[in-house]
């Protein structure tokens, strides 16, 4: 079932429902209020027969009964009575009179009551003549109250219905208005497609502040986000085809060439020893493609070991050495806890030494084999491994683009390279819940803090 038709259904009945609670309450009330008031006429009523019946005088009693005829409203099927009162259980008892023994009862014990049968009301008061007491029953029909609940309920009747009606169009109206932005915001949607991601959906009004402006923005940004992550696809796709189709090439050439005619043993040598570097360099970049893609597309993957972060970073300045014979690598571990169960980092460590490696080469390489300093603290909330160099140095431009494979600025460029070594640490860093922060100034060098959160830390032992 469609939204549109839920809204609808739902308003309508519970229209109904609220309306057809009003009119009982209504109705309940009316009641209430009719028969208080034809009490108070009985009431009245009953007071008149009691002074009629006091009276000695023939005048007064007459003047009472014509009061009573001509002084109030008339009243359908109106009787009186008067029973004398004999003691506190006994009365004289009329035959024309068929009520109920728990009446009189009452009657007798609180000095006056009703009882109704139907729309006659039957109203007793007990009243006082010097010793004598008596008991005076009016008896009328409420022939107005009945012909005024009748004409009532016809209207509760006629107007639920109507309002039942009126509620459905309503219910149609608000279902169309709510509805609306949102078909709208679906149609909008579905002709934004891989061609055309720049379109985004518009706001009707740049304050507002509600769900569906919410909706919108939501929509928005998530687009925003595809569209930089399909020219980040498309960007990796063209780099990693020129940067594998350039050292297939020279091998090809280089084989042809060779292969054109008889060569010395030098040339064989030469071509062998050029198709043997570009191999090389395809191998790298092949591995480094390889390795970018075993972090996962997302950052995560399960970390499988457990190690010190001090050894981690011993072992990383030993692979280093032997990469780089004549480094100036420092390692300053400063005072490190006497709690070594902070020094436990889970992991994947082939991976995280290459992540920390890379950026231990990077500032090598930069610096055109200057001092590199790596520093770690250990503290009770965190792990901070912190590389400085005092190399070339990153242009504030390049900066936003430092984490987009085989990007490389224009510094970078005179060095070897295909730009995946920092993406590559990016990722293996995020995938170990760290954070990787980058502060560097053009010609003075380059401060790369990696933090490891302690409440990160404890999650991954958890999963581990």
């Amino acid at each position: 079932m469609q939204i549109r038709k839920k809204i609808t259904i739902t308003y309508v009945a519970l229209s109904v429902f609220s309306t057809l609670l009003l009119c009982i309450i209504m109705f309940f009330l009316f009641q209430q209020n009719n028969s208080y008031y034809f009490l108070k006429r009985l009431q009245d009523r009953a007071k008149i027969v009691a002074s009629i019946h006091y009276q000695h005088d023939p005048q007064k009693a007459e003047y009472f009964r014509e009061f009573k005829a001509n002084g109030l409203e008339e009243m359908i099927n109106e009787k009186d009575y008067v029973l004398r009162v004999n003691g506190t259980n006994s009365f004289e008892y009329n035959t024309d009179l068929h009520l109920s023994p728990d009446f009189y009862n009452n009657v007798m014990k609180n000095g006056s009551g009703w009882e109704q049968e139907g729309h006659q009301y039957y109203y007793a008061q007990i009243f006082n003549e010097g010793r004598n007491q008596y008991m005076v029953i009016v008896t009328a029909r409420d022939r107005r109250g009945n012909t005024t609940s009748l004409y009532l309920t016809r209207i509760m009747i006629f107007g639920g219905l109507a309002f039942v009606i009126l509620a459905f169009f309503l219910g149609r109206f608000l279902a169309r208005r709510v509805i609306n932005p949102v078909s709208r915001i679906t149609k909008e949607v579905n002709r934004i497609s891989a061609s055309n991601l720049h379109n985004r959906l518009p706001l009707d009004g740049t304050e507002d502040s509600d769900e569906i402006a919410d909706l919108t923005r939501t929509f928005n940004d998530m687009l925003d986000r595809l569209e930089t992550s399909f020219e980040i696809q498309a960007n990796f796709i063209n780099n990693a085809s020129h940067e594998l189709k350039t050292p297939i090439t020279t091998i090809m050439a280089e084989t042809e060439i060779a292969l054109l005619k008889q060569r010395t043993v030098e040339e064989y040598s030469a071509s062998l020893e050029s198709i043997g570097r570009q191999a090389a360099r395809l191998s790298s970049l092949t591995e480094s493609l390889l390795k970018l893609t075993q972090t996962g597309y997302d950052g995560k993957k399960q970390v499988q070991d457990v190690t010190r972060i001090d050894e981690l970073l011993m072992d990383v300045k030993c692979d280093l050495d032997r990469l780089y014979p004549g480094n100036r690598i420092s390692i300053i571990m400063g005072e490190l806890p006497e709690d070594e169960s902070l020094l436990i980092i889970p992991c994947n460590k082939p991976l995280l030494e290459l992540a920390i490696g890379n950026i231990i080469a990077n500032g090598v390489k930069y610096s055109d084999n200057n001092e590199v300093f790596v520093s770690l603290a250990v503290g009770v909330r965190d792990i901070k491994v912190v590389i400085t160099d005092i190399g070339i140095g990153i242009p504030p431009e390049d900066i936003p683009y430092l984490y987009e494979p085989f990007f490389r600025g224009k510094k970078a460029s005179r060095y070897t390279g295909y730009g995946l070594g920092l993406p590559l640490a990016m990722k293996i860093i995020r995938m170990h819940n760290g954070e990787l922060i980058i502060q560097s100034e053009p010609d003075k060098g380059t401060v790369v803090t990696i933090v490891f959160n302690r409440d990160d830390i404890k999650k991954s032992n958890l999963k581990s």
